[in-house]
């Protein structure tokens, strides 16, 4: 494997060599994943190549309101004919999920585009920046330079993976050059007002259900500067819970004033615990947290997977970051 510094002209030029080309993101996507895919592979099927969007856990009810995102497969895949596969946002190679990988394996290229500085370089060409907030910024500075199609629906895409992976543009990894993507979007005729309300204004039933049971049963550690929530499969089934619902709940538990840093556990089907955290507190590094247990992420945002019961996991991981978090001043 080559170094991940690739420039972007460079992955511009291999995918204009492509003819049949394979886009997937990680294991339960987010709006970054799903947006970053649909948005590259758009903007490359607007150029007349066969393109195929995969992701192994299919698209999150709350961003189906997205054009096309009836074209993304998922597991069981037919064989593939492809020349290049991509792997958007996604730190490791087995983070898109085992049957994907095995899709995305017949390709003789593979193209790795992230933003998670932990990523190794596994493709064949990497460009991986730890300075984006977004890979969605990425997929649309690729796409300016190769003097790629930025369709309507592509702009969708991208301008979802930005806002979402950006906080709405508030979280601190935001740049000045988010904020002028944004613009230039607004000046091809992007309706930015309406996607925003479609993304942090339209929620089911459900997810305020889940709200409701968040803020009566979290918990507080290190004299408040700690907040946890242990979000349980009972739970999960009583409201019917969908793939998506849960996306940026977090935020609401991270607004609280005395917190630093809010951590969800969830109780997956398995018997597993996904572990979701974020800090407010550049000192704070939850990634490196994170690290402790087999997973990581971002310094302001990260997770892992730890082995259940779910309350004692979740003592587990609150013992190490309240460690850290008492070493602050």
């Amino acid at each position: 494997m080559s170094s991940p510094a690739n420039s972007l002209s460079e992955i511009a030029d291999a995918l204009r060599s492509a003819q049949r080309i394979a886009i997937a993101a990680h294991v339960r996507p987010d709006g970054d994943a799903v947006g970053s895919v649909l948005g590259l592979a758009l903007s490359l099927r607007a150029m007349g190549k066969t393109v195929y969007a995969l992701l192994e856990d299919g698209v999150p009810s709350n961003l189906t309101f997205l054009p096309q995102t009836d074209t993304v497969l998922s597991p069981p895949y037919a064989a593939l004919d492809i020349d290049c596969a991509v792997a958007l946002d996604t730190a490791t190679h087995e983070r898109v999920g085992d049957a994907t990988k095995a899709a995305l394996g017949v390709a003789p290229l593979l193209l790795n585009i992230d933003h998670h500085g932990t990523n190794p370089g596994y493709g064949h060409l990497n460009h991986v920046d730890s300075s984006q907030p977004a890979v969605g910024q990425i997929v649309y500075e690729l796409l300016k330079t190769g003097g790629f199609p930025l369709t309507n629906e592509v702009l969708q895409h991208l301008f979802t993976a930005l806002s979402t992976d950006t906080g709405s543009f508030q979280f601190s990894c935001t740049t000045a050059r988010s904020h002028e993507i944004a613009a230039e979007m607004m000046r091809a005729g992007l309706d930015t007002a309406w996607l925003a309300q479609k993304l942090y204004q339209t929620y089911p039933a459900r997810r305020l259900a889940l709200m409701r049971s968040m803020l009566n049963e979290m918990q507080f550690r290190a004299e408040g500067r700690v907040v946890s929530w242990n979000l349980t499969q009972k739970l999960m089934q009583e409201v019917s819970m969908e793939a998506g619902d849960t996306e940026g709940i977090i935020d609401t538990l991270r607004m609280i004033d005395s917190v630093i840093s809010a951590v969800i556990f969830e109780e997956l089907p398995d018997g597993k615990i996904r572990v979701s955290s974020r800090s407010k507190d550049s000192r704070l590094d939850v990634s490196a947290i994170c690290g402790q247990f087999g997973g990581g992420g971002h310094r302001m945002a990260a997770g892992a997977r730890m082995k259940g019961p779910i309350e004692a996991a979740a003592e587990t991981f609150l013992n190490a970051l309240e460690h850290e978090v008492r070493r602050l001043a």
